[in-house]
């Protein structure tokens, strides 16, 4: 007997982005590795990939998530 039962199907109004397919699915049809979400409404699904790219571009021009330059810790002898 298995202790946990692996989950072939959501809730109805769960919605992911699966990046191995790149399609929209209701529900978990494919692995956690493979997807993004739950989202609570289709269109938001369907807006997974623009939504992380924004989100990287934040992040990678964000000073407070970047280390000192390299030139900063070069020179400290």
């Amino acid at each position: 007997m298995a202790l946990f039962k692996k989950r072939t199907v959501g809730k109805p109004g769960e919605w992911y982005y699966c990046l191995e397919h790149k399609k929209v699915e209701e529900g978990p049809e494919c692995p956690a590795k493979d997807r993004f979400g739950p989202y609570t409404t289709r269109a938001e699904a369907e807006d997974a990939m623009r939504t992380a790219r924004e989100r990287n571009l934040q992040w990678e021009n964000d000073p407070k998530w970047h280390d000192a330059p390299a030139s900063a810790t070069e020179n400290d002898d």
